[in-house]
């Protein structure tokens, strides 16, 4: 005999598994883009389609999926008797609250410090910089000029004027 009593543990299970989900999907659809997209490492052209793909997308995904988790959170609140269940109602939004920040920041900024200022030395007074160090070349309009790549392994990009180019040189 079916009473349409719907049992109130498992929907509280379900629940439960809803909100994990919704934190595990938050959490992932940000971290590929990070795990993909990092420096010194070989990327595949698949690899940053992906990765962009996700970056596109986790701003929406991620706002969604953290209205859903608090809604979640607020409905399970009452019902988590044990201060332990509390606390892993805290446990799993607190990560994917982070995540949802995260989708909003440019990260790439972070792994990169543009040179603010660049100065030239002239390669007799460039004492910094041995025979035996790599540079990073670039010549135009009769106009030549060398980045140490010790330096630019750190800095990344270099904004600079070379033969009355406005140039980005990049490591």
């Amino acid at each position: 005999m079916v009473t349409g009593k719907v049992n109130p543990l498992f929907g509280r299970r379900a629940a439960w598994m809803a909100l994990l989900s919704l934190a595990l999907i938050g959490l992932t659809i940000v971290i590929i883009p990070v795990w993909i997209v990092q420096p010194f490492r070989p990327q595949t052209a698949a690899g940053l389609k992906v990765s962009y793909a996700l970056r596109g997308w986790s701003p929406l995904v991620t706002i969604i999926a953290s209205a859903a988790a608090l809604i979640l959170v607020i409905w399970l609140f009452p019902g988590a008797r044990r201060w332990w269940r509390k606390a892993a109602l805290v446990v799993i939004a607190l990560p994917l609250l982070a995540a949802t920040w995260f989708a909003r920041q440019n990260h790439f900024e972070w792994m990169f410090h543009p040179l603010a200022q660049t100065a030239y030395a002239k390669t007799s007074d460039a004492g910094f910089v041995s025979d035996a160090d790599m540079v990073l070349a670039v010549e135009n309009r009769g106009e030549a000029v060398a980045y140490p790549v010790r330096q630019m392994a750190y800095h990344h990009l270099v904004a600079d004027i070379v033969g009355g180019t406005p140039i980005v040189a990049t490591y």
